[in-house]
């Protein structure tokens, strides 16, 4: 599983397209927590390909874990 930490995420409208970034890149199981600014998936995903899917919906990739 990996977590990532996003900053710019404020509504659920921000939420769903950070889902649909991760899903484009083929994660699974995916869950967007505002609350704690992350998103953690399954998936054998490179970081560079998640931080580019995510920040071209706008949004900063702080940390990948």
């Amino acid at each position: 599983m990996k977590k990532v930490i996003i900053n710019g995420m404020s509504c659920g409208h921000c939420a769903n397209h950070v889902k649909e970034a991760l899903s484009e890149i083929g994660a699974k199981n995916i869950n967007v927590d505002l609350a704690s600014k992350c998103a953690t998936f399954d998936g054998e995903i490179s970081d560079e390909a998640i931080k580019n899917a995510i920040e071209d919906y706008g949004y900063e990739v702080v940390e990948i874990q």
